[in-house]
């Protein structure tokens, strides 16, 4: 699909995602939301790609909610009695939250290579990511709350569980700025490099040695790490005993070994593609 707010190239198995409205500071229009998870499931479906890499162009990574967004109309419906404007507007919501989700959903992994500002949508946006990698001058900001809101389309239900709560709440009430030093000291960010060029190569290396690995098994690995987190462990114990029960079966695992006495890579099929509806 065209796009008026993303760039996409497929390679060896790496799709890249690039945020491409830098004259906005990568602001999410309503085109943004809507793009986004379109482009995601549709690489995803196809099942070419096995690692996604999401960076951004220009100054800022991005600077979140495009005000146009607030200021359009779409949010608000004053001619709608009271009680089902906001039963509608919480449709709105769910569908925000659901554009970052798909990163989750998707059957590969996906890294945030960020720089500049993280600000407000971004941080909802990079913390759906499977891996965070950042530059010198990125830092992140709960922008929301001083704007006067709470942040809504998921910053306050997966940052706790990826930083200690303590500065996620300070992030938070505060909304000030968390420096790419500090992220990678609680954990937000798995490296920090000195510039954007020195970062992507570095991402590209490690999205490189994800796709020689086999798709299935990076697939079911995500699945898992996913379900973990939202479930105790013996619900996730039961969970990986019925996924291998259907997903095990020797054909990577044989290439696997056979490459290794081959003194070869491995060549593992991609994930066949998913039709969606009939």
């Amino acid at each position: 699909m065209g796009s008026q707010c993303f760039t996409v190239s497929e390679s060896d198995g790496i799709a890249h995602l690039v945020l491409s409205r830098p004259e906005a500071l990568n602001a999410m229009n309503a085109e943004f939301w809507r793009e986004l998870p379109q482009l995601v499931d549709e690489i995803s479906d196809r099942g070419a790609s096995r690692v996604m890499v999401v960076s951004a162009e220009g100054r800022h990574f991005t600077a979140g909610m495009d005000i146009s967004v607030f200021t359009n109309g779409s949010l608000s419906q004053d001619d709608v009695e009271v009680g089902r404007a906001r039963a509608n507007f919480r449709y709105n919501v769910l569908h925000l939250q659901d554009t970052f989700s798909c990163f989750e959903r998707a059957r590969m992994p996906v890294l945030a290579a960020v720089h500049g500002g993280v600000i407000g949508g971004g941080v909802d946006m990079v913390t759906a990511c499977d891996m965070r990698y950042a530059t010198e001058d990125a830092f992140f900001s709960i922008a929301e709350t001083k704007i006067g809101m709470t942040a809504d389309v998921g910053t306050l239900q997966r940052l706790p569980k990826l930083i200690p709560e303590g500065v996620a709440r300070e992030m938070a009430y505060t909304g000030d700025r968390l420096p790419a030093s500090r992220a990678k000291e609680i954990g937000l960010v798995n490296e920090v490099y000195a510039d954007q060029e020195t970062m992507l190569a570095a991402v590209f290396d490690i999205a490189g040695r994800i796709a020689a690995n086999s798709p299935l098994a990076v697939h079911g690995t995500k699945e898992m790490i996913n379900y973990t987190r939202d479930h105790t462990t013996v619900d996730s114990l039961n969970y990986i005993a019925t996924w291998q029960t259907g997903m095990f079966q020797p054909t990577d695992m044989m290439e696997s070994f056979m490459a290794q006495a081959e003194k070869r890579d491995p060549v593992y099929d991609d994930l066949p593609e998913i039709h969606r509806g009939l």
